[in-house]
Formats: structure tokens, C-alpha cells, sequence
């Protein structure tokens, strides 16, 4: 096939989306429910659609304005072009359009897994998990059919027969990551609005209607319950696809861009190392694809989770598999990663194995994660326990629990990204990220199956269904509420792995050969950049509680307001307090993104591009036990009120929520936590992976204007000169990366 198999790569992004088109009518045939049902879901999807529309409409603006700065930018340097704008506006749509899908088809799943769950368990899983696989493949096809299609064309443009280890390639790639930039810019938008609208509804209708009211969640009569179901989609659905969406292209590029630098003297004109990540992420959907046919079960007493971990192993099996032998098929027995001086021999199946390492990695947070979120498991029963004796204890061992939950997970993504260098150097560490994310379409199945299952709860409890239709969906949603905790410890585990690739691309298109801490500038960036996670987790909890008060103010209104409004009487004004969270979400969502855009743009240019990259490394490391340390806090505080509606003992006691009772004071407590969870788990603690990609993608698009500038001085400190781990005055043996490690080399090379 040779270097024609670029031409190919489109095809498997075009079988994702083929198969979206063709689980999307199944679901659409459905049965919807009674008239009353569908009435309800009618209001979400209303919902859903207007908070698109006045996001896009600002987004618009952003994109138009980016986009004018870019094609300006983009003449000023070689390594750029005014295209990049093209790319950019195209990623941005994707990113979009991938939201939208997700989005849609949640609105259209949720009301038929509510009617599904009337016949049995297994028709409600069928239902909600096919509803999550539209958006998995959609996101992936996507991005796959994109990224693809506009190398080819930027290919064709600057490189055509020249190597493609040269400045020709190194042009194509820098256009081609405005399509990241675009992407990763939305999905910040889509991402943080999203969450402050969905928590800012949550948080409003518990502590309102639980608490002070005494009526179950989901309740008609309270006002705020439709926002808190549309806002399941706008933020868990459109938000995590645009997410994914990011993700997915941002680890693809950074291989790419990694690859360019591995002279490979294979049967693709040099190019296997640049084609390998696009061809793992398209045979990952082809595998997700076949991994879905796993996911069933037979009966009520079946457990769900065990069969969507069914179909999430034997996908990531099959991957493994796989590459196996298409790493056989396109790589040589060894190549060789150049940069300047720096010489790095890597063996075919290192490559291999690093892939098959990330795949482990991405299952282990995944696992891990699992553990600290699931109900009955012994961190959350940690938490339900502290209830017993007040809020205070809640919040105090929900808190314990989140930092707690950061200790493992950080071992096993240092263990990854060490053994990844290990076996292949940098482009071993960014091919594990692309092994983790090639199975993306089965995660954001696993991951959009949560909301599209609460919902169907919502529209049970709101449409007064039988009590054994409520609870088949009270499974689904538990496990959903797990599956929504995993999903984001796989992301930010990719983002880690990712934002390491991109770091080290940004290295070689800066022109800088060190990252000195010992430099005042470079030391005193890396303190900025660990401080910015929290100035912007500090920004979007804070836009959750003003919109939140809001929203409490407007549902207390309409209960003193309203006659008959308790006694069912009367219908609640739902579209007010969708109108309290849009407004908020779209206001409020500026702030945090202009932050993340911004920040890497002013310290490059101000400082040049070594402190930079100390501004880089403070955000990746701090944004990641951030984020690993809010989703999973957040998670275990949600499942430990579920546990509580669903029945717990404390102490010889039974607790049990029951349709006409007030919640009992540990319950109350419960839901206290659960309302300081929100926030963290659902805007900004998922928010955090996409800051760390975001801003290593920016400091990559204005690399090659810092690289001109004499911002830095390429001398190695004199503390580190004697250091064994990497310079650029130095030439490796070829040998394996193991070997190297005698050799006198600057730190920075490395990354």
C-alpha cells in the first residue's frame, strides 16, 4: 500500500460514522412513552436546543475573531500559514457538531429508556447504552474523518515528495494543529458552560426541593427539575463530546508531530511514525464497534456494570491485539528519534509495547477510579458513615476521600509515562496516549450511557410510572453515575500523557534546548502555572453558586407564589428557570476561557518560551491532581446520597428515602455534600484536562514566533551539566533508550 495509505485513513473515520447514523434510527424507532412523557422529554430537548444556540452564538464571535488573529499570526513565520485559520474554524465546527450529536440523541434516548425500562432492566440498558454509542462513535468519526482528511489536503500542499522529516512536514503539522487549537477552544466553552448550567440547576432543585421542601428529586412540582435534566445534556453529554472530541485529536497530533522527528526507513516513505496514531485511533473504532455487542444482559439481577466493563475490555483486548500486528506490518526493526544532536534509537516492538502500556494505564485510572466513586465500595461507605453525625463530617470525609483518591492514580501515570520514555523516549510517552484514547468511542458510550440513564429516571419520577420502572432506572443511573466518574479519570489521565507530547513538541518547534528552573523567570512561571487550576477551578465553582442562589431565590418564588403548586395543582414555570441557567452559563464561561487562551500567549511573549514551558509544567502537574482530586471527591459524594435513597445502615440503623417521607437528617447531610460535589465534579474538575491540552496547544501554535526571539539562553545550568539524562550537545549511541543513560545530556531533552 505503501504512502498511499494516508488515502485510507479517512475511510475508518467514515465505518464510525456510518455505524452512528445506523444506532441512531434504531434508537429513534423506540417506542417514546404516553403523551405525558413525552411532553417532559419535549421540555428537555427545548431546553437543551435554546442553551446551544445562545452558546453558539457567542462561540460564533470567538471563532471569527480567533480565527483573524490566526491567518494574521500565521503570515508572520515560516513554519505557519494564514490556513491555519481554515484549520481552525473547521476544528472548532467538528467540536461543535460532535457536542450537538451527543446532545441530540441523549434528548431523543433518555424518554425511550424510561419506556424501555417498563418491559425489563436489560431493554432500559439496550436503549441508554445504544443512545451513549452514537455520540462515542460520532466523536470519533469525527475526529478520525478530520484530522485525516486535512493532512492529506495540507500534505499535499507543503510537503508532496519532500522527507517527511524536514521543515516541510513540520509546516503541515503546525497548520494542522489550528484543528486542535479550534477543538480544544469549544470544548473549553462547551465544557465549562455546560457544567455551570447543569449545577447550578442541581444544586438549586436539591436544596430547595429536598431539603427544604421534603419532595423526592425529580419532582414535577419542583421548578427547577427540568433545567436539572437539561442540563444532564447540555454539560454531561455536548460538554464531554466536545471534550473527547479535544482530547482525541490533541493526543493524535502530538504523536504526529512526535513522529516527524523518528527517521523510520519503512515501506511508507518515511512516514509509518506520522500515520501509526491515526490508524491505532480508526481501528480503535472499528474495535469499540465490536466491544458494543458485549454490553448485555439477561435479566434484572444481572449486574450492568460488569457488562458495559465487558465491552470496554474486549475492545481495549482487541486494540491490543491489533497493533500488534499492524506495528509489525508498518514499522521497521529499529528507528531512530532525532532532534538536533540528540540520537535515539527505538526498537519496532518498544513502540508496540508502549501502546499496550498506555491501554493499561487508561483501564487502571479507570479501575481506580471506579473504586473511590462506586456505591458499597469502602471509600464512599466512608463517607455515608460520616453522615451519621452531621454536614459537617460529610463534607469533611467526602474532602478526605478526593485527596486520598489522588495518591494511586498518580503512581500509576508516573509508572506509565516513566516505562512509555523507557521503551521508545518521547514518542513512546505520546503513543501510549494514542493507545489509551484508540478505544474513545466505547469510553464516551460507557461515559454518555450516565446521563441519558438519569434523565430516564427523571422522566419516571415526573410521569408518576410504577415504582419497579423507577428503580430499574435508579440502577441505570448509579451505574451511570460511576461510568461518569471513570470517564473522566480516563480523560485527565490522557490529558496528562498528552500534555507531556505536546510539551515536548512545543520544545523542538521553540527552538530551546533546556528548561531551566535554576532561572528566575523560568522558576518564578512554574509557581504562575501551578497557580492557574486553582484560579480557575476558583472562577467556575464560583459562577455554579451566583447561578445556583439564583435559581434557589426563583424556586422558593414560584413555591410561595404559585397556589396549588404542592398539591399538584398547578404546573411550574419550568422555562424561568432554565432561562436563570442559561444566562448564567453563557455569562459566567468567558472569564475561565479567556484565562486558559490568554495565560501561555502573555508569558510567552512577555518572558519567551523557556518560562514558557516552566508556566506549562505548573499547569499540567497541578491540573492534573486538581482534576483527579474534585471528580473523584465529587463522584463519591453523589453515589453516597444515592446510597442513601436507595437504603443504607449506619450503625444498626436503617436509612431509606421513601417517596412520601422528608429525608432523615444523615440523608439531609448527604444531600449537602452531594450539592458541594456538584460543582467540583461536573464543571470544574473535568474542566481541568482540558485546560492542560488547551494551553500546551497554544504555546505550540506561537512556538515558531517565541523561536526567533533571543528570549533564551541555550547554556545548560551548571548544576545540571553533569546530570545523566539528556543534552543536545551530545550524541546517543544506537542503542536502545535504556542504554543512554551513561551519556552526559541536558534535563529538558527529555521533554
Amino acid at each position: 500500500m505503501g504512502a498511499e495509505l494516508m488515502y485510507y485513513l479517512p475511510v475508518l473515520g467514515v465505518v464510525g460514522l456510518v455505524v452512528m447514523v445506523a444506532k441512531r434510527i434504531w434508537v429513534s424507532k423506540q417506542d417514546a412513552g404516553d403523551a405525558n412523557m413525552q411532553e417532559l422529554a419535549g421540555y428537555i430537548a427545548k431546553g437543551a436546543s435554546a442553551f446551544l444556540k445562545a452558546e453558539w452564538k457567542v462561540l460564533g464571535v470567538f471563532a471569527a475573531i480567533a480565527a483573524a488573529l490566526l491567518a494574521w499570526s500565521g503570515t508572520l513565520v515560516p513554519h505557519s500559514d494564514w490556513v491555519i485559520a481554515v484549520a481552525f474554524l473547521i476544528g472548532a465546527f467538528f467540536s461543535a457538531f460532535a457536542g450537538w450529536i451527543g446532545m441530540n440523541i441523549a434528548t431523543k434516548a433518555n424518554v425511550r429508556t424510561t419506556q424501555a425500562a417498563r418491559t425489563s432492566l436489560a431493554k432500559g440498558l439496550q436503549v441508554s447504552f445504544n443512545g451513549g454509542t452514537v455520540m462515542g462513535l460520532g466523536v470519533s468519526g469525527l475526529a478520525v474523518l478530520g484530522l485525516s482528511s486535512l493532512f492529506i489536503v495540507f500534505h499535499g500542499m507543503y510537503v508532496g515528495g519532500a522527507s517527511p522529516n524536514g521543515e516541510e512536514m513540520m509546516k503541515a503539522l503546525e497548520v494542522l494543529a489550528g484543528f486542535s487549537l479550534g477543538a480544544e477552544s469549544i470544548a473549553l466553552f462547551a465544557r465549562v458552560g455546560g457544567g455551570i448550567y447543569t449545577k447550578a440547576a442541581d444544586v438549586g432543585a436539591d436544596l430547595v426541593g429536598k431539603v427544604e421542601a421534603g419532595i423526592p428529586e425529580d419532582d414535577p412540582r419542583n421548578p427547577a427539575t427540568v433545567a436539572d435534566n437539561v442540563g444532564d445534556n447540555v454539560g454531561d453529554v455536548a460538554g464531554m463530546g466536545a471534550d473527547l472530541f479535544g482530547s482525541y485529536v490533541a493526543t493524535i497530533l502530538s504523536t504526529m508531530v512526535l513522529g516527524r522527528e523518528v527517521v523510520s526507513q519503512d515501506s511508507f516513505g518515511g512516514m509509518a511514525p506520522i500515520l501509526l496514531p491515526i490508524l491505532i485511533a480508526g481501528l480503535g473504532i472499528v474495535f469499540s464497534i465490536i466491544g458494543t455487542f458485549f454490553v448485555r444482559i439477561n435479566k434484572d439481577s444481572d449486574s450492568v456494570m460488569a457488562a458495559l466493563n465487558r465491552g470496554n475490555i474486549g475492545s481495549i483486548v482487541l486494540t491490543a491485539i491489533a497493533s500488534y500486528f499492524v506495528i509489525g506490518w508498518m514499522l521497521p526493526a529499529t528507528m531512530t528519534f532525532q532532534r538536533g544532536d540528540v540520537v535515539m534509537e527505538i526498537a519496532r516492538m518498544n513502540v508496540f509495547w508502549a501502546i499496550i502500556l498506555g491501554l493499561v494505564v487508561g483501564f487502571l485510572m479507570s479501575y481506580i477510579t471506579e473504586y473511590y466513586t462506586a456505591m458499597g465500595r469502602k471509600p464512599v461507605m466512608s463517607i455515608v458513615r460520616k453522615s451519621g453525625t452531621g454536614h459537617a463530617t460529610n463534607v469533611i470525609g467526602g474532602l478526605a476521600v478526593g485527596m486520598e483518591s489522588t495518591f494511586l492514580p498518580i503512581l500509576v501515570l508516573a509508572a506509565g509515562i516513566f516505562g512509555a520514555f523507557e521503551l521508545a523516549g518521547l514518542y513512546g510517552v505520546a503513543i501510549a496516549a494514542a493507545g489509551m484514547m484508540a478505544t474513545t468511542a466505547m469510553q464516551l458510550a460507557i461515559d454518555a450511557f450516565g446521563p441519558i440513564s438519569d434523565n430516564a429516571g427523571g422522566i419516571a419520577e415526573m410521569s408518576g410510572l410504577p415504582k419497579e420502572v423507577r428503580e430499574r432506572t435508579d440502577i441505570l443511573d448509579a451505574t451511570g453515575n460511576t461510568t461518569a466518574a471513570t470517564g473522566k479519570g480516563f480523560a485527565i489521565a490522557s490529558a496528562a500523557l498528552t500534555a507531556l507530547a505536546l510539551f515536548a513538541a512545543y520544545v523542538g518547534l521553540a527552538g530551546i534546548t533546556a528548561i531551566d528552573i535554576y532561572k528566575a523567570d523560568v522558576l518564578a512561571m512554574l509557581f504562575v502555572g501551578g497557580m492557574i487550576p486553582f484560579l480557575f477551578s476558583s472562577m467556575a465553582i464560583s459562577a455554579v453558586g451566583k447561578a445556583a442562589m439564583d435559581m434557589v431565590r426563583e424556586v422558593r418564588r414560584q413555591f410561595k407564589e404559585i397556589p396549588g403548586i404542592m398539591e399538584g395543582k398547578a404546573k411550574p414555570e419550568y422555562e424561568k428557570c432554565v432561562a436563570i441557567s442559561t444566562q448564567a452559563s453563557i455569562r459566567e464561561m468567558i472569564m475561565p476561557g479567556a484565562l486558559a487562551l490568554l495565560s501561555p500567549v502573555i508569558v510567552g511573549f512577555a518572558f519567551g518560551p523557556e518560562a514558557l514551558g516552566g508556566l506549562l509544567a505548573g499547569i499540567t502537574v497541578s491540573g492534573v491532581l486538581m482534576g483527579i482530586f474534585q471528580n473523584n471527591a465529587g463522584g463519591a459524594w453523589d453515589n453516597a446520597k444515592k446510597s442513601f435513597e436507595k437504603g443504607v445502615e449506619i450503625d444498626g440503623t436503617m436509612y431509606y428515602k421513601h417517596k412520601s417521607d422528608k429525608p432523615s437528617p444523615p440523608h439531609q447531610a448527604a444531600v449537602t455534600g452531594d450539592t458541594v460535589g456538584d460543582p467540583f465534579k461536573d464543571t470544574s474538575g473535568p474542566s481541568m484536562n482540558i485546560l492542560i491540552k488547551l494551553t500546551s496547544i497554544v504555546a505550540l501554535i506561537i512556538a515558531p514566533h517565541l523561536a526567533d526571539k533571543d528570549h533564551h539562553d541555550a547554556t545548560p545550568a551548571p548544576a545540571l551539566q553533569n546530570m545523566p539524562v539528556g543534552s543536545s550537545n551530545a550524541t546517543l549511541p544506537a542503542t536502545s533508550a535504556k542504554d543512554h543513560a551513561s551519556v552526559t545530556l541536558d534535563l529538558s531533552d527529555r521533554f
